[in-house]
């Protein structure tokens, strides 16, 4: 699939934590359907085997909407099941080696949290950059916050598309105006909602005005 940066807009991230045991693949069809653009799969403490199987489904429903799939971290993983693309963080593997893996075309998304890192990251061979955390979060306790300025900066310095993430509400969205990104990326403002349907509906149009 041909990356373009708008597939950044609305990037939702799962996490079965928030779904009380129901299926993830239709909670993904209902954020795909009300706006979502790209979906990654993040899931903690599963066997390998179902970890792929997991992603073999939620691809099924991004293949189905033409919207990219995205793996987080595993490599092994991402090939496995086709995905579109994988995502690494700075305590992952060296996105350069994870560039000479999955090819040339695969998307390859790299976590930044300074201009250094993304620069690093762009020369390495990363088609967008996820930067965060700009504001509190919940969902990964070990997450650095982000100031405004520095995601700015990062986005200035480098020529591939930036998302933010990280504590991303529909109450705080529009403060990232401004900054240079081209999209939002969200875990619990989707999955943790009991309208799912309509958390995504709202996200999206904020995300459209930025």
């Amino acid at each position: 699939m041909k990356f373009d940066k708008s597939m950044l807009r609305l990037y939702a991230i799962t996490d079965r934590h928030w779904l009380e045991g129901s299926p993830l693949a239709e909670h993904v069809e209902l954020a795909v359907r009300s706006g979502v653009t790209m979906v990654q799969i993040r899931e903690k403490d599963i066997s390998r085997g179902e970890y792929i199987s997991c992603a073999e489904e939620i691809k099924s429903v991004t293949d189905k909407h033409n919207i990219p799939f995205i793996v987080n971290d595993d490599v092994d993983v991402a090939l496995a099941c086709g995905a579109d693309g994988v995502h690494v963080g700075q305590d992952d593997m060296n996105a350069r080696g994870v560039r000479r893996l999955v090819g040339a075309d695969m998307i390859l998304g790299v976590s930044a949290r300074t201009v250094e890192e993304a620069v690093a990251a762009e020369k390495a061979g990363a088609n967008y950059l996820g930067v965060g955390a700009v504001f509190p979060t919940a969902t990964k306790d070990d997450a650095r916050d982000v100031d405004l300025d520095t995601l700015a900066a990062i986005c200035a310095a480098v020529s591939i598309p930036v998302v933010a993430i990280g504590g991303i509400t529909a109450g705080n969205i529009m403060k990232l105006s401004g900054t240079g990104i081209s999209g939002v990326s969200v875990i619990s403002a989707i999955f943790a909602r009991r309208d799912i349907a309509a958390a995504t509906t709202e996200l999206r149009a904020l995300a459209d005005k930025l």
